[in-house]
């Protein structure tokens, strides 16, 4: 139709990507894209914050002077108490107010006390003004803990949904793209060098929902567009899956989208206005909803298309599907051509269906509804 949007010629198979044909090369991107992944992993690792590292807080008003300032002085403290530096320094706010915080090695009591004191001195202030908290290792050890079983413990529920609702194949590929996900927004956290905090953590459990839900989309879109192909001659498996990737691709991206703006605000617009303890959550969950659209119609549904095209049932299926064609084109069958009020359709008589094209079946059953193509002579009830 003239003037159709993308979405809506996508849909009807007017504007089909050919996604689960190139499964090779999504596969391929996906390879190295991890192995870049597991690469950082090994080489750069991971910058963990306080919290998992233990070590001691320092905060100083702002008014003290500028964030360099502020860090040359609490260096000259630290390398004249017992020799230490500061390993992070950034601009907070709170309710109190704007300050500069300092992160450094675990300190003694006595240490801290003392730095306290001597940074009051250089200051001008009250040693009240100047905050200092000591955090254990061991709290970060309970919070990755906590994370790891409640990662476990998701991922069986999802497998376990996913067999029941719709079958084991889709619930591999489905963990499969969740795994794939959780690699690449910890590889690109990796190679930021970011803080690890619990609030990055807290980003990486919340991204599993998101993309559980574009996956779920997708596979439903696939299972009905699928339900009783082995009844029809003209379309692969693969085939009908790859319309339903294009019929829920512009879904997908609205989605993400929409999705997106918030937390692009925590992550970009957040540091602006002072908030820059939100930008490690706001980075996880960025990259992570967007990279949720790729592993949902990129890899998992290819995926499954792999997987089912193993099982005797849709191989054969499959088979005698190319079959068929081979022998329209040879001419041992003959087909009727489309012509004025003819019910054929032109998808029996060519090659191959284009890319995302509907089946045949729901598109002959779409010109018997009210306001489609009526058969000649049919009367208006």
């Amino acid at each position: 139709m003239a003037g159709s949007g993308l979405a809506t010629r996508l849909y009807q198979g007017e504007a089909g990507i050919d996604i689960v044909g190139r499964r090779k090369l999504w596969y391929s991107i996906a390879i190295v894209v991890a192995l870049v992944a597991l690469l950082s992993f090994g080489f750069r690792g991971f910058a963990f914050g306080i919290d998992f590292t233990g070590g001691t807080k320092l905060s100083v008003p702002t008014s003290v002077g500028t964030l360099e300032q502020a860090e040359a002085q609490v260096n000259t403290t630290l390398g004249a108490t017992n020799g230490g530096e500061v390993d992070a320094a950034q601009r907070v706010g709170n309710a109190e107010g704007e300050q500069y915080e300092f992160r450094t090695a675990e300190l003694s009591p006595e240490e801290a006390e003392s730095v306290k004191v001597q940074l009051a001195d250089a200051f001008g202030l009250d040693p009240q003004a100047i905050g200092q908290n000591g955090v254990s290792a061991s709290w970060g050890d309970q919070v990755s803990n906590s994370a790891l079983r409640g990662l476990l413990f998701f991922l069986v529920l999802v497998s376990a949904y996913l067999i029941i609702r719709l079958e084991w194949r889709m619930a591999v590929a489905a963990v499969s793209s969740l795994l794939l996900n959780l690699t690449l927004t910890a590889g690109v956290y990796s190679l930021v060098g970011w803080e690890v905090t619990p609030s990055t953590v807290i980003g990486f459990l919340t991204i599993l929902g998101f993309a559980l839900y574009d996956v779920v989309v997708v596979f439903d879109k696939v299972q009905e567009n699928t339900a009783g192909i082995t009844g029809r001659n003209n379309q692969t498996y693969g085939e009908a899956a790859n319309l339903a990737v294009n019929q829920t691709l512009m879904r997908s991206i609205n989605t993400s989208v929409v999705a997106l703006l918030p937390v692009g605000g925590l992550l970009f617009i957040g540091p602006l206005l002072g908030a820059d303890t939100l930008k490690d959550l706001g980075l996880v969950l960025f990259v992570g909803m967007a990279l949720a659209v790729y592993s949902s119609l990129f890899f998992a549904t290819p995926l499954l298309v792999t997987l089912k095209d193993r099982e005797p049932r849709i191989a054969t299926h499959n088979k005698r599907v190319l079959a068929r064609r081979s022998a329209i084109e040879r001419g041992e069958i003959q087909v009727p051509k489309v012509g004025a009020g003819v019910g054929s359709d032109p998808a029996l008589a060519t090659a191959a269906p284009r890319p995302g094209a509907r089946p045949v079946a729901k598109r002959q059953a779409a010109k018997g509804r009210p306001g489609g193509n009526r058969p000649s002579g049919a009367k208006n009830r």
